[in-house]
């Protein structure tokens, strides 16, 4: 037991209240896992686990809100009233003992316990193996875990065959600890991932799917998957990808396939954009080694038609993996349009709205995102050069809502029954002699304001009123070369 506390601060009052309520019903309770190693090393925990010797029936009666849908113990104690969402549902499990694990996935058997050194020594990694009671300041480390959070070593509990062989996705888990914290791998427990990864082949591709998003998620993907490969488990995940590895590219890259789509992937965790630009940067060229062609022309290699490769290839792995449609859709629409052309001396606004139909207005901005992590990618400095600033520019030129009079509060019907007047060119030349007005001064787009004023202008001769209108054309065109001003000026492309 090490005397050693923790800044009690730290903890929401909702995880403190769940422990102090079972410690008051008499039972043991502890803060537990990997939250406890967060805090040590002062990130703060994504989620809270409480361990104790009350059995499951037991916590729910010590709760006025709970569920129990599993069969290793665990209750969802629900703390509705919590602002933070990692503390909405805290789970409660009982000290317990394991028995064998047939199928490398889940025990055969639970036994609960009395003792929470039962519990800790059925847990994955050192570090991981660690207990805190918050009233008492105890910490109990029963594997050195601290040690080895200091000494930066990932390390297993117990002897690692035993620990991966009950649940092969630990490799992966391990894998992601390692890179998120930078730590080195023990040796004993890195050759026994390597033993043990052909069990990897039992696990449900939900439960992979779910490691895998946590990984591209993480702060340092790229690491997390280069390790994958080097020890034998990336073709669980996303084989494809290995598909890349010694795939030299052409002259405007520095390096082979897969390192372009890990390093893509990093600067998507850089910038900490979403999953979908992460999933993206990861998968926009997995097409390339099926579509990759020698030039004897131009003296290298070509990879024509990528993109649309690279789309099959994103979708069916992702498809494999049980992703959510709306992601498979997202993601496979990213890589087959990722190639989109931005010569801003040859590309016309028309073009540029032909992408953003392509891609949904939604989704054009993750597009742009993931051709920056392309350029990265490369091993090029500049984030985004002068042509993807014009792009961007032309974007939101595409999408900004157009002057017109279609932002009067009163059409061409409007103005016929508010003054009897016949449709023809007069309706027109009143929209516009109203849009000046508005140009000039928004808060008379009301109807009231419009109606009353289309009765004055209906009393005009056709001379005078086609003169207003032709004077609100040109100050409509005024203010849209001003607006587009402005939008070239916020990306420095004047």
């Amino acid at each position: 037991m090490s005397s050693m506390r923790l800044d009690e601060a730290q903890i929401p009052k909702e995880v403190l209240n769940v422990v102090k309520t079972l410690k008051n019903k008499g039972f043991k309770a502890y803060i537990v896992g990997g939250c406890v190693r967060d805090m040590l090393l002062g990130r703060k925990p994504k989620d809270w686990d409480v361990t104790t010797s009350a059995t499951p029936e037991e916590i729910q009666a010590s709760f006025e809100n709970t569920f129990y849908t599993n069969e290793f113990g665990t209750v969802g104690v629900v703390t509705d009233e919590a602002e933070d969402p990692t503390v909405k549902v805290i789970e409660a499990t009982p000290f317990r003992l394991e028995g064998e694990y047939s199928d490398a996935r889940r025990p055969d058997t639970v036994i609960f316990s009395t003792n929470i050194e039962d519990d800790l020594k059925r847990r994955d990694f050192t570090i991981n193996a660690l207990a805190y009671d918050p009233e008492d300041g105890d910490l109990l480390d029963l594997y050195n875990g601290i040690k080895d959070m200091h000494d930066g070593v990932l390390r297993a509990v117990g002897e690692p065959q035993e620990r991966f062989n009950e649940d092969a996705l630990r490799i992966l888990r391990a894998i992601r600890i390692a890179a998120e914290l930078g730590f080195a791998i023990d040796p004993k427990t890195k050759e026994a991932m390597q033993a043990s990864e052909a069990q990897l082949g039992k696990i449900s591709k939900e439960r992979i799917r779910d490691e895998f998003v946590r990984i591209v998620n993480s702060p340092k993907p790229m690491a997390a998957l280069v390790l994958a490969h080097e020890l034998g488990v990336l073709k669980y995940i996303v084989p494809e990808l290995e598909d890349g590895m010694g795939v030299e590219q052409n002259q405007a890259h520095s390096y082979d396939v897969f390192e372009h789509n890990v390093r893509a992937l990093q600067h998507a965790a850089d910038k900490d954009w979403n999953f979908t630009v992460r999933l993206a940067a990861l998968l926009h060229d997995i097409g390339k080694p099926k579509s990759r062609r020698w030039s004897d022309d131009k003296h290298d290699w070509t990879f024509h038609g990528h993109d649309v490769v690279g789309a099959k290839i994103a979708k069916k792995a992702l498809e494999n993996l049980k992703f959510p449609r709306e992601i498979i859709d997202t993601v496979t629409t990213l890589v087959r349009w990722h190639m989109f052309f931005s010569d801003p001396d040859k590309i016309t606004l028309s073009a540029v709205r032909r992408i953003i139909v392509n891609v949904g207005r939604d989704h054009i901005n993750e597009l742009m995102e993931l051709r920056i992590c392309d350029r990265i990618g490369t091993g090029r400095p500049k984030e985004q050069p002068f042509r993807l600033r014009k792009y961007q520019s032309m974007i939101e030129q595409a999408l900004r809502d157009p002057i017109s009079v279609s932002m009067l509060k009163i059409d061409g019907k409007g103005i016929i029954e508010a003054t009897g007047e016949k449709p023809g060119p007069r309706l027109g030349w009143m929209l516009h002699a109203l849009l000046e007005e508005v140009l000039d001064d928004p808060d008379k787009n009301t109807f009231d304001y419009l109606s009353a004023g289309v009765k004055k202008l209906s009393q005009l001769s056709d001379s005078e009123l086609e003169k207003l209108g032709k004077e609100g054309k040109g100050k409509k065109e005024e203010v849209e070369e001003e607006e587009i001003k402005n939008l070239r000026k916020k990306y420095f492309v004047e």
